[in-house]
C-alpha cells in the first residue's frame, strides 16, 4: 500500500490535474500544486471540486506559482496538454525528487518519447491513461460528470526489471483516492486504444461543433465515428499494436451511457488554444505510414482541424 508520506506535484492543475490532486489530498497524501494562470484565485480561494460521483469538495491547497518553491516531490503527476511539455520539461526536473516517478496524464503518442531526453537519468516515466469526463467550469473549479479511471504503464528510467513494481505503486497509489487504476504492461498498445475514442469524439466536437449526446444520435456522424475508430485499430494493428475484437463497440457502449461530454479539444478550441494534433493525429499518422498503412479519414480530419488551429492562431 502506497505511503501517505509519499510526496505528490501536481505540474498543470487544470481539470485532469485538478481533479486528481484534490482526490490524493482528500485522501491524505501531501500534495503541491503548481499553477499558471490560476495561481492567484486558488492561493486565495482554494480548489474545488463539483463531481456527479464524489460529491463536493473544496480544500485549501499548496499551491506555487514557481516550481522552485515546489519541495522535492516522489510522484509527478502532468496534467498540462501535451503541446506545452517543452516548457514544462524544467518545471519537472526542478520539481523531482532524486528517483522521482513522473506520470503523464495526456492523450495521444510520442509524448513520452517527447519528454524524455529533458529528464535526468535517475527520472522514472510513466504514461497516464486517464478516462475520465471532467472539465474546468472557472479558475479553481472543476466539473466532474462521470468515470475516473486512470491506467498506467511504464515507459523509461533506471527501473532494472522492477517497472511493474513501479506501476503497480502507482496504481496503489490512485487506488487509495478511491480511484480505480490498472497496471499496462503495453503502453504503446494502451495509447492506442485510447486513441479509439479521442480521434473520433476530440476533433468532430470541433470539426462539426456537436457534444457526444448529438454525435451518436445523428446516423451519419455516429457512422462516421465508426468509421474513425475502425480506422485506429488498422494503424494499431499495422503497427503491431492487436486491440482486442469488439473494441471499438465497446466504446461506442460506454459513450452511450455517458452524460453529455464536450471533450477537451473543443475546450481548448473555444478558448483558442493550441489544439493536441501533433500527439493525437500526426504521430499516429505517421507510425501508421511508415508501416505501409493509410488512414484516409484520420488523414482528412486532422488537416481540416490543422486548419482550424493555425486560423485559431492567426486570430
Amino acid at each position: 500500500m502506497e505511503s501517505r508520506s509519499t510526496r505528490i506535484g501536481i505540474i498543470g492543475s487544470g481539470a485532469i490535474g485538478g481533479f486528481y490532486g484534490l482526490m490524493l489530498a482528500r485522501a491524505g497524501f501531501e500534495v503541491h500544486f503548481l499553477l499558471r494562470s490560476e495561481y492567484e484565485a486558488v492561493r486565495e480561494q482554494g480548489l474545488s471540486l463539483q463531481s456527479a460521483v464524489h460529491g463536493q469538495v473544496h480544500m485549501q491547497v499548496n499551491a506555487y506559482a514557481s516550481a522552485a518553491d515546489v519541495p522535492p516531490c516522489d510522484w509527478l503527476l502532468v496534467g498540462a496538454k501535451a503541446t506545452s511539455n517543452a516548457e514544462l520539461a524544467p518545471l519537472i526536473v526542478q520539481a523531482a525528487a532524486a528517483g522521482a516517478r513522473v506520470v503523464l496524464l495526456q492523450n495521444g503518442l510520442g509524448v513520452e518519447d517527447q519528454l524524455r531526453p529533458a529528464l535526468r537519468p535517475d527520472m522514472h516515466l510513466l504514461g497516464g491513461l486517464c478516462f475520465i469526463c471532467v472539465n474546468r467550469e472557472a479558475p479553481g473549479v472543476i466539473r466532474h460528470q462521470a468515470l475516473g479511471a486512470v491506467n498506467l504503464g511504464y515507459h523509461s528510467g533506471p527501473a532494472a526489471g522492477a517497472a511493474l513494481a513501479i506501476v503497480e505503486e502507482g496504481a496503489a497509489l490512485f487506488h487509495a483516492a478511491g480511484i480505480d487504476s490498472q497496471a499496462m504492461e503495453n503502453l504503446d498498445q494502451a495509447r492506442w486504444q485510447k486513441l479509439v475514442w479521442n480521434v473520433p469524439y476530440n476533433g468532430l466536437s470541433v470539426l462539426l461543433q456537436a457534444s457526444t449526446t448529438p454525435l451518436m444520435a445523428d446516423a451519419d456522424s455516429r457512422l462516421l465515428i465508426q468509421q474513425l475508430m475502425a480506422e485506429v485499430v488498422q494503424g494499431a494493428q499495422a503497427c503491431g499494436q492487436l486491440l482486442a475484437q469488439g473494441y471499438a463497440e465497446h466504446l461506442l457502449r460506454i459513450t452511450e451511457q455517458m452524460p453529455d461530454y464536450w471533450p477537451s479539444m473543443y475546450h481548448d478550441h473555444a478558448q483558442q488554444r493550441p489544439l493536441e494534433l501533433q500527439a493525437i493525429y500526426a504521430e499516429p499518422l505517421a507510425r501508421a505510414r511508415a508501416a505501409g498503412c493509410q488512414l484516409p479519414r484520420m488523414e482528412m480530419l486532422y488537416q481540416s482541424l490543422a486548419f482550424i488551429d493555425r486560423r485559431n492562431r492567426q486570430a
